[in-house]
């Protein structure tokens, strides 16, 4: 091969390398518009979750109950007793953890019928919260331990508000839910003033009491499930929750 062969030869592969090296630059070129790309797109994407959650919490402002309802008390076991003065039976008993979907399933469609009835001095209710999912995973086993705790830390007054904004704000199963300072807030927003109430919900102060209740209703009660009714003392089926203010009225009967 002649000299100027050669040449052209080292030319030619000079500018073939030159093209690939080229092409390999306007490869990173554009890779890198497409990662930046993608970046910005999940920056948006992350800072419109962001706004969303953060007005979506805003959004939960929990409300006063102001339907129908018989006085509150709670009992020194915890248990919350709603009665008109006078009514001692029927006795409904209502077993529930807040973080089941069940039991909001009720409360949705059964909570105004029970609080009607005891409006009406038909039934003596006493609602009887605990922690059923005691032997779950976080973040079920948490939620359901926090929110019985708070319920405790809420006077009577307040409590069937709370009640109703625990299910109302109810986390979706497998989420983390009802931070304390989201619970603090409600039972402010439902009036609660009492100035150990944020330390009673924050510092858990409750727990025994959640963990006494929790034995007694599965222990002495049998209940294994939520929610569970008891009609002075039997356990109340399906067909029987069908048709609640008849089965409460059988029982006023003595039927």
């Amino acid at each position: 091969m002649s000299k100027a062969a050669r040449e052209r030869s080292a030319r030619d592969r000079l500018a073939a390398e030159r093209a690939r090296q080229a092409a390999r630059q306007k490869q990173v070129r554009l890779l890198a518009l497409v990662v930046g790309a993608v970046v910005a797109v999940a920056a948006v994407v992350a800072i419109v979750v962001v706004v969303a959650d953060q007005k979506s919490k805003r959004n939960q402002v929990a409300h006063g109950y102001t339907g129908p309802q018989a006085p509150l008390t709670r009992e020194s076991d915890g248990s919350i007793v709603m009665a008109k003065a006078g009514v001692t039976k029927p006795v409904l008993e209502i077993f529930e953890d807040f973080q089941c979907p069940a039991c909001k399933q009720f409360e949705q469609s059964e909570g105004k019928t029970v609080k009607q009835l005891a409006a009406e001095g038909k039934v003596k209710v006493v609602y009887r919260p605990f922690h059923l999912f005691s032997q779950q995973q976080d973040p079920v086993k948490a939620n359901s331990l926090r929110s019985a705790a708070a319920a405790l830390c809420v006077p009577a007054p307040q409590w069937l508000s709370f009640h109703d904004a625990l299910y109302e704000f109810q986390p979706t199963e497998g989420t983390d839910g009802f931070a304390p300072k989201d619970l603090v807030a409600w039972g402010k927003d439902v009036g609660v003033t009492d100035a150990n109430f944020a330390k009673c919900v924050t510092d858990q102060q409750k727990v025994p009491q959640v963990t006494a209740m929790t034995d007694y209703a599965r222990q002495k009660r049998q209940v294994d499930s939520t929610p569970t009714l008891f009609l002075d003392g039997q356990k109340i089926n399906d067909q029987q929750l069908a048709d609640l203010p008849g089965t409460v009225a059988k029982a006023a009967a003595g039927k």
